[in-house]
């Protein structure tokens, strides 16, 4: 039997794959593949360094740092309003983050990881979806989070020279299917929720593009789950105590808030697992 752990992205949601990781290491289920998109990259790099239950220490201590600092999503709001004038396509500087990642990994490379890991991105010149397996972690991991609007694309040497990268959930939010493809036949999915929630039409400008996003990554998601070979079976994990109101950056800042919804999907995950059980 080969383990995947599936880590979707999802922006400030993306601390509830703690609880997730917690639940599931707690009961000595281990990856032997680890995928990551987006928010995911960054969780699923953490434990597919550590497969252990310490990792969930440090994940806890990072976002602890993140909401206790400006870090990242934290320009003061002129200077994000200059920037984005004087760039036309982003609000923030990617240098915090990969400043934050370096100090994390270093230059840490794919093939040092204990356990095999890949990254989802966006590859601009190719209109394509990149899956990131070998050189620097934090290269793949800085491109899979490009957030578009948020954060510049992410320049990156590959094969094929340079490109340029945006967050991979744009292609592959939660990539079921790739674990299937690279031979896994138990799949533990971690999301942080999204994919529940009912859609409405939009009634703003600027939910057009939100809820347009949410169509497409929800289809793909519900099509590759439908689609699994026979002989692999994937168990979505549970993720509470979130709602549309926790995808603002200001949610981030309440790292209360954070722990509370790390442990409420560590308490539902835990009943998960024992109903499979």
């Amino acid at each position: 039997m080969t383990t995947a752990f599936v880590l979707g992205g999802g922006g400030v949601l993306g601390a509830v794959e703690v609880g997730m990781l917690r639940a599931l290491l707690e009961r000595g289920i281990l990856p032997d593949l680890v995928l990551g998109t987006s928010v995911g990259a960054l969780n699923g790099a953490m434990v597919a360094r550590d497969p252990t239950l310490s990792v969930i220490e440090r994940l806890t201590e990072l976002w602890h740092d993140t909401s206790r600092s400006r870090d990242v999503y934290g320009d003061r709001p002129l200077r994000t309003v200059r920037r984005v004038i004087s760039t036309g396509t982003h609000a923030y500087s990617a240098r915090p983050l990969s400043r934050r990642l370096r100090e994390e990994f270093g230059d840490l490379t794919f093939e040092e990881l204990p356990v095999r890991f890949q990254v989802c991105a966006a590859s601009i010149e190719r209109a394509a979806e990149h899956w990131f397996s070998t050189g620097p972690v934090v290269d793949a991991v800085v491109a899979s989070a490009a957030v578009p609007g948020l954060l510049p694309p992410a320049k990156v040497v590959t094969d094929l020279g340079v490109e340029h990268f945006l967050d991979g959930g744009i292609v592959n939010s939660i990539p079921v299917g790739r674990a299937a493809q690279l031979g896994a036949t138990r799949i533990f999915v971690l999301q942080v929720g999204r994919i529940d929630r009912p859609l409405t039409p939009p009634s703003r400008p600027w939910e057009v593009a939100r809820v347009s996003f949410e169509i497409a990554r929800r289809h793909r998601f519900a099509r590759e789950m439908a689609e699994l070979p026979e002989g692999v079976v994937a168990h979505v994990l549970p993720a509470a105590g979130t709602s549309a109101r926790d995808d603002s950056l200001r949610a981030h800042r309440d790292f209360d808030g954070i722990l509370r919804r790390i442990d409420a999907t560590y308490e539902a995950s835990v009943d998960f697992l024992d109903g499979l059980e």
